[in-house]
C-alpha cells in the first residue's frame, strides 16, 4: 500500500518536475533572452516577497472571491436552463443557436458595453464572470440532459413511480454529475476569464497584478500572477473532485 502511495506520488510530480526542468533549460539555451524569462527560483523568491510585503494573500482572496461568486451565481442559472433545454426538444430547437451564438463570443469584447451599462464597480467584474460561467455551464448541462436514456424512466413508470417521484428518485440523480461537469467546466473558465474581468478598473487581484505589473515590464511579478491562477483553480479543481466522487459513489456502486 505504502509502495502504490509512492508511486503515485512519484507520478504526480513528474510533470512539475519536467516543467521546470524545461523552464531552466528554455532559459539557458540561448533560443530566448535570458532577461525575457526570470529563472524558476527568482520567480519564487518574488513569490516570497509579495505574500510577505504586498499583501498577495489579498490579491488571492479577492480574485478568489470574485470567481467564486460569479460561478456559483452563472450555475444557479445555468442547471434550469440547461436542464429546461436538455429535457425538451423544442425548447433546445428554439434557444440552440442564440446560445451558441453568445456562447462564441469573448468576454473581454463585452467589457465596453459592461462598462457602459454596470459602470467600474464589483458588480461589473461580477457580470463578465456570471457570463462566461453561465454560457459554459448550460452547455454542459443541457448535452448532458439530453443524453440520459429514457429506460429509466420508462422503469420506473412500469414500477408505479409518479411524476413527482421519476423526478426526485430518477431524474434529480441522473442530473447530479452533469451539475457537477457544469460546475467544473464553469470554474475553469471563470479563471481563464479572470484577467479580463479585472481590467474594469480593479485596484486588486491577481489579474490586476498582472495588468500593473505588465505596464512596469515587471516579468517576475507576471509569472507569479499567473501561476498563482493555476495553482488556485487546480486546488479547486481537485476539491470538486473529492466531492463528485463521494456524491456519485452510488453510481460506481450500481455499475459494479
Amino acid at each position: 500500500m505504502n509502495g502504490q502511495v509512492v508511486r503515485r506520488l512519484l507520478l504526480g510530480l513528474a510533470p512539475w518536475v519536467g516543467a521546470i526542468l524545461l523552464w531552466y533549460a528554455v532559459r539557458w539555451s540561448g533560443f530566448v533572452n535570458a532577461s525575457l524569462i526570470p529563472a524558476p527560483h527568482q520567480v519564487a523568491a518574488k513569490f516570497y516577497e509579495l505574500l510577505t510585503r504586498e499583501n498577495l494573500l489579498l490579491d488571492i482572496y479577492v480574485s478568489s472571491r470574485r470567481v467564486v461568486l460569479g460561478v456559483v451565481l452563472g450555475i444557479l442559472v445555468a442547471v434550469p436552463v440547461g436542464f429546461l433545454l436538455g429535457w425538451y426538444r423544442p425548447a433546445r430547437t428554439f434557444a440552440d443557436p442564440m446560445i451558441n451564438f453568445f456562447r462564441a463570443l469573448p468576454p473581454i469584447a463585452l467589457i465596453p458595453l459592461v462598462i457602459v451599462y454596470f459602470g467600474v464597480d464589483e458588480l461589473a467584474k461580477l457580470v463578465i464572470l456570471f457570463y462566461a460561467a453561465f454560457f459554459s455551464g448550460v452547455i454542459v448541462m443541457y448535452e448532458g440532459v439530453s443524453q440520459i436514456t429514457p429506460l429509466y424512466i420508462r422503469v420506473a413508470k412500469t414500477l408505479g413511480a409518479n411524476e413527482f417521484e421519476i423526478f426526485r428518485k430518477v431524474i434529480i440523480p441522473l442530473t447530479v454529475p452533469h451539475i457537477l461537469t457544469a460546475l467544473r467546466v464553469a470554474l475553469g473558465v471563470a479563471w481563464a476569464t479572470l484577467v479580463a474581468s479585472e481590467l474594469i478598473a480593479a485596484q486588486r487581484g491577481l489579474g490586476a497584478m498582472i495588468q500593473n505589473a505588465s505596464t512596469y515590464f515587471l516579468l517576475d511579478v507576471i509569472y507569479v500572477g499567473i501561476i498563482c491562477i493555476g495553482v488556485i483553480a487546480l486546488i479547486m479543481d481537485l476539491i470538486l473532485r473529492k466531492i463528485s466522487a463521494r456524491l456519485l459513489v452510488w453510481q460506481e456502486r450500481a455499475m459494479s
